[in-house]
């Protein structure tokens, strides 16, 4: 019996160290994509937070008409919603999608999905999805989101759509990672205390030809920026996210090898202490 049981302790010794293995590599290679993905965040929040802060300007400081202002009765609503295309990765798509999900509730809604994750999602669940992009956060451009930005302001100028939301993952530090929902459409003038950028005081904003015809000029680099800077903050989010799991179940194998020598070291005493027992018995039987 001790020696069948030895010999399972030892199979499961293996299997965990294999699989301790593969969740290192993953590990070093989640690493290496964070920093390149790091560098991609820090490049794109500039650019971001330049184009929010014309459009606010605008907004705030002129009173005018646009069909990308006007508040509308909301009979559909689109959301756009960004995940990964892996799973092992922690709460990262569960977080994301569980923030768009409640977002979602009593509203008659659309989907458009970045990330295989979404897409198997929404898909299943049976939401209407206007359409989807999987694998494209690893190595998107800005030129990449000019078409499906041009789709989505022809849907929402056509009257299809009659709000436009976008839900990502934040990428806070390497420790944390944060779900969000912004609303792109109709467009409304944000905080001047918002998130990360410079406190800059300004003059009044004159705008030529006009304040309409300017924002119609800047909306679609406003909503395009906006979700490239969106995928480009989940994307090193997802890296992250998957780090840390992955170093948590390196060191949780660690801790089960352990334990399994230690239950094996156990049985191999055993076995030892029955041989001798047995060999003890049986010089006592021919000796008597």
């Amino acid at each position: 019996m001790a020696s069948g049981n030895m010999k399972d302790i030892k199979r499961r010794i293996r299997s965990v160290e294999s699989t301790m293995q593969i969740t290192k590599a993953m590990e070093l290679v989640a690493s290496s994509k964070l920093r390149r993905a790091k560098e991609r965040v820090e490049q794109a929040r500039p650019y971001f937070y330049a184009l929010q802060d014309t459009v606010s300007r605008v907004l705030r400081e002129n009173r005018f008409s646009s069909v990308y202002t006007e508040q509308r009765t909301v009979k559909k609503s689109l959301f756009v919603v960004i995940a990964g295309d892996r799973g092992l990765a922690g709460g990262y798509n569960a977080g994301v999608l569980k923030l768009a999900t409640a977002e979602m509730a009593n509203k008659q809604v659309s989907v458009l999905t970045i990330g295989k994750k979404a897409q198997e999602y929404f898909g299943k669940r049976g939401y209407e999805v206007l359409a989807d992009y999987p694998g494209l956060a690893e190595s998107l451009t800005i030129s990449e989101i000019q078409p499906i930005t041009a789709d989505l302001l022809a849907r929402f100028r056509a009257g299809e759509i009659d709000e436009i939301y976008l839900c990502y993952t934040a990428f806070v530090s390497p420790m944390t990672q944060e779900p969000r929902v912004v609303r792109l459409l109709p467009a409304a003038p944000t905080s001047e205390d918002n998130k990360g950028a410079e406190k800059k005081k300004h003059g009044l904003v004159e705008c030529d030809p006009s304040p309409e015809t300017v924002l119609n000029a800047i909306i679609p680099e406003y909503i395009g920026g906006t979700i490239y800077g969106a995928v480009v903050e989940s994307y090193a989010s997802e890296q992250s996210a998957r780090r840390m799991a992955m170093e948590s179940a390196s060191d949780n194998a660690g801790e089960m090898i352990e334990d399994l020598n230690l239950s094996y070291n156990r049985a191999r005493q055993a076995a030892i202490t029955q041989e001798i027992t047995e060999i003890v018995a049986g010089s006592g039987a021919v000796g008597g």
